[in-house]
């Protein structure tokens, strides 16, 4: 081959030559029936008003209401803009870059979320190195959980930290492994899931306030806690006898509270009855003792009068409790049945009189 001979110009489409410029004016102006001077103007017109067109259109952007926008001059950093429409120097002078800081955004670990809606599917199969971990009493525990945060600082979150959103997932597992590891593996499947998300919270926070990300940890939701599979038939055995254990002492307890509270209020009534009895023979007794002491001292003064009165208060007692009364001549050897005695004593409860001639 003969590197020394120039290559041949083929006509466009012919094998022949490429054109120049000029050959385009000519053809140009032999199209259009213009001079070349004339084509020229044209071409030039055309494509000045596309670099005008060019230019408005990258004179100008939009933001939406739940963006901010970051504006850098020759990649130094001049400020920020909110929603709205704003003007900027085109061709690369100034550059926007638009930050989600008005919506939460979140984070899945040991899961991902393949279809969301009302009936949500989620994927688990894949993620075993976030989700399986080591309790505090040295059971695994497979966590599933979200973070959800929002750009509070879209300035540091640009430029102080690269690759934001893989710092925090680094830090959100750590974390949570850490706490985790610090509280027993029954904690963690049952009561204590608020704390420890209230706790991975707090800590995520901090550190990430530390590195200078500019971001706000809204919330830390544990969503699903459970035991490995392999172990799970046996998991549920156990908590099934936790849950009966329970059960029964709470059984126990009722029982309890119903009988020991009875019982002694059966006692302190029986106390008080007999202690209402006691005052109540005491007060009768010294009662007695007392009236034996006054009669005592008026027999020392009237012996005769103070028996005759005893006795007739004796009779008078003797009679009040004596249902029927029958006053009988002393002389009377028989009594005439004149009268019904059984009729006349159920009448109005007084004592009947019968006699033939006697008197008392």
């Amino acid at each position: 081959m003969n590197w020394e001979r120039p290559p041949e110009r083929r006509a466009p489409g012919r094998g022949g030559p490429p054109m120049d410029f000029e050959d385009v004016l000519r053809r140009l102006s032999e199209h259009f029936k213009m001079s070349p001077r004339s084509c020229l103007r044209w071409i030039f017109t055309i494509v000045g008003l596309a670099l005008l067109v060019l230019v408005v259109l990258n004179s100008y952007y939009t933001v939406q209401p739940q963006q901010t926008a970051v504006i850098q001059r020759f990649g130094k950093f001049i400020g920020t803009a909110g929603s709205g429409l704003h003007f900027k120097i085109p061709f690369g002078i100034d550059t926007v870059t638009k930050v989600v800081t008005g919506r939460v955004l979140q984070r899945e670990y040991g899961y991902r979320t393949t279809r969301a809606g009302i009936r949500s599917r989620f994927q688990e199969t894949g993620y075993e190195n976030e989700s399986l971990m080591l309790s505090g009493d040295l059971d695994v525990v497979d966590v599933h959980w979200t973070v959800q945060y929002m750009i509070r600082n879209p300035v540091k979150y640009l430029f102080d930290v690269k690759g934001v959103t893989a710092t925090l997932d680094d830090i959100s597992q750590a974390v949570m492994r850490q706490i985790v590891g610090n509280h027993y593996a029954d904690d963690v499947l049952t009561t204590g899931r608020a704390t420890i998300a209230n706790e991975c919270q707090k800590q995520i926070q901090h550190i990430m306030d530390t590195y200078g990300t500019g971001l706000q940890i809204v919330a830390v939701k544990l969503q699903d806690v459970n035991p490995p599979g392999p172990v799970q038939p046996a998991f549920n055995e156990v908590n099934e006898a936790k849950q009966d254990k329970a059960r029964t002492i709470n059984e126990a307890e009722q029982i309890y509270n119903e009988k020991i509270p009875e019982a002694v209020g059966q006692a302190k009534e029986t106390v008080a009855k007999a202690q209402a009895y006691a005052t109540a023979q005491v007060n009768r007794a010294e009662g007695k003792a007392q009236r034996f002491l006054d009669i005592l001292a008026q027999y020392q003064k009237a012996p005769a009068i103070t028996r005759s009165r005893m006795y007739l208060n004796s009779f008078g007692g003797i009679m009040e409790r004596a249902g029927h009364l029958y006053v009988v001549d002393s002389t009377q050897k028989n009594i005439l049945p004149l009268l019904d005695l059984g009729k006349l004593g159920g009448r109005n409860g007084k004592a009947q009189h019968s006699g033939s001639s006697g008197n008392q």
